[in-house]
């Protein structure tokens, strides 16, 4: 059994089809069921129907599949480390984020990028909900959210800080005067939401739901710096965390009261994966700058 036959089964199982999945993996189709029929062969068990153009999992490969995607991960684990110990000055480093981190994440990899310019940074937004499925798939080292660790989950959190849900509004906006707002007051207000897609919104609905308050949206948004944008021209306001704002000097973070508006800022990684030289230097960054955000 070898890892590029592993690999070319995971491919082939994510895409159900063996011309696309060789086309992706930049081999000619021959080769790939070559090699999967090779597999097939040493495990004694077929792993795919072979149904007209298409092929589907049986029961057999559907009970493999985890097997294989841990065998191949633990494989690059192995290789990352190795590079670690080598000291290479190169790399790249994949990060996830939320929108209301970004503040934080800026300054933490303006620090890193100084310190160690040879190291290539990714980073992508998104929900919490998509980080991590990214995270969940080997494509993120690391993750920055909201996200609160369950018991049995495979992931392990690192807490950055505490930071409330908040009435984001302009500073010119009448409301802009409290220094507090209740719930009651907030869906009086001219509303905007981010989507039901974002963590931030379910933790929202369920405050208001156990309060029995209906809000009457205007709009929903599924992008946070299109929604910011819109509270800056004044005819709204919205629901995010008090770090989303942090240093705008055009918006303003009102406390809401009530319980349940807390929430923790959190590093995430996967629980068993090796963490890179690089992550732990980064997350080292983020601590830093995290004092200032606690709120």
């Amino acid at each position: 059994m070898e890892l590029r036959q592993l690999k070319y089964f995971i491919k082939a199982a994510e895409l159900q089809n063996f011309t696309n999945a060789a086309e992706a993996l930049f081999i000619t189709q021959s080769t790939l069921s070559q090699q999967i029929k090779q597999l097939e062969g040493e495990l004694g068990l077929p792993l795919f129907d072979r149904i007209a153009k298409r092929v589907r999992l049986t029961e057999a490969g559907t009970a493999f599949l985890p097997y294989a995607k841990k065998t191949v991960q633990d494989s690059e684990d192995g290789r990352a480390m190795l590079h670690d110990l080598m000291d290479l000055k190169t790399g790249i480093l994949t990060i996830g984020a939320t929108y209301g981190l970004t503040e934080l994440l800026t300054n933490a990899v303006s620090d890193f990028s100084h310190q160690y310019p040879q190291v290539k940074l990714i980073i992508s937004f998104g929900t919490t909900q998509e980080l991590l499925q990214q995270l969940d798939l080997g494509k993120l080292d690391l993750m920055l959210s909201f996200y609160s660790q369950h018991a049995d989950d495979q992931i392990i959190t690192e807490p950055l800080f505490s930071s409330r849900l908040s009435l984001i509004t302009h500073t010119k906006h009448p409301i802009a005067s409290k220094d507090s707002v209740s719930l009651k007051e907030l869906i009086s207000l001219p509303l905007i939401f981010p989507s039901n897609g974002f963590s931030i919104r379910h933790q929202l609905d369920a405050i208001l739901q156990k309060e029995d308050l209906h809000p009457d949206l205007s709009m929903e948004v599924n992008d946070i710096h299109m929604l910011l944008q819109l509270v800056q021209t004044g005819r709204w306001v919205t629901v995010l965390m008090s770090s989303t704002v942090v240093h705008n000097p055009d918006l303003k973070a009102i406390t809401i009261t009530g319980t349940g508006m807390s929430r923790q800022a959190t590093i995430a990684w996967p629980k068993d994966a090796y963490r890179k030289k690089s992550t732990l230097a980064l997350a080292e960054r983020l601590l830093h700058y995290a004092a200032a955000y606690t709120s």
